[in-house]
């Protein structure tokens, strides 16, 4: 199969409204099929990049799931977040051109690799794309701010509720249900995130079953009462 048939157009990507600017013309959006580079599998456990690799693209996530992680000093994987479909990963290496965490797929995954220099100089001449790229990045600053208030001021409660609303939230945008989540991270990695041990993790998940809040079986967790979590993170 050569590269031009394994290339994906974007104007015809399902998920082009994700990671796309809407509203561009026809010209425009040739122009940017015409950089987007090769889709490309990445197998559970394996990476995207890792931590010190030459920064040269941005990655629109077409399927699967992906955690940003750094390894501490004592060895330990620090998760710094979760990434799913129709979301862009790669922002990191944009500071010193080179990345500064690994991406490890939760998933088999797809991904479409965006060449960082040249949808930059293409956003000169297109201004929904610069928007849309500023846009991501300012996404990802709020992010940030919010895993800050998260880990500097919540009880655990908080924090797994607030971060189950979350993932309820962005797999809503994406046409998915919005009680019925599938965590494609075990309990360990969604405590690295919040700064909680996996025992926490646990008991804040037997708490919220408890109450009638979740449901939980295995990995899947129905959320019963999404005005309890809504409570928990902001008492009335």
């Amino acid at each position: 199969m050569n590269h031009q048939s394994i290339k994906i157009a974007c104007s015809n990507c399902n998920m082009r409204e994700l990671c796309m600017p809407i509203g561009l013309n026809e010209g425009d959006l040739d122009r940017i099929d015409a950089i987007i580079g090769v889709r490309k599998k990445i197998k559970r456990g394996e990476s995207l990049y890792h931590n010190g690799d030459r920064f040269n693209n941005l990655y629109a996530i077409r399927t699967g799931f992906f955690k940003t992680c750094i390894t501490s000093e004592d060895g330990r994987d620090q998760v710094t977040g979760f990434q799913m479909a129709g979301e862009v990963i790669g922002l990191d290496g944009i500071v010193n051109d080179h990345h500064t965490c690994d991406a490890v797929a939760l998933e088999d995954a797809e991904i479409c690799a965006m060449p960082f220099a040249q949808i930059e100089d293409l956003s000169r001449e297109v201004t929904a794309l610069q928007h849309h790229v500023h846009k991501i990045m300012s996404r990802e600053i709020v992010r940030e701010h919010g895993v800050m208030l998260l880990l500097g001021s919540m009880r655990a409660e908080e924090r797994l509720a607030a971060f189950l609303l979350n993932l309820a939230q962005r797999l809503h945008a994406r046409g998915f249900s919005q009680s019925e989540l599938i965590l494609r991270m075990t309990r360990e990695e969604i405590g690295s995130f919040l700064g909680l041990k996996l025992e926490t993790i646990s008991r804040t998940f037997s708490r919220f079953a408890d109450d009638g809040i979740v449901e939980v079986k295995q990995r899947h967790v129905h959320i019963l009462n999404t005005q309890a979590l809504q409570e928990i993170v902001n008492p009335r």
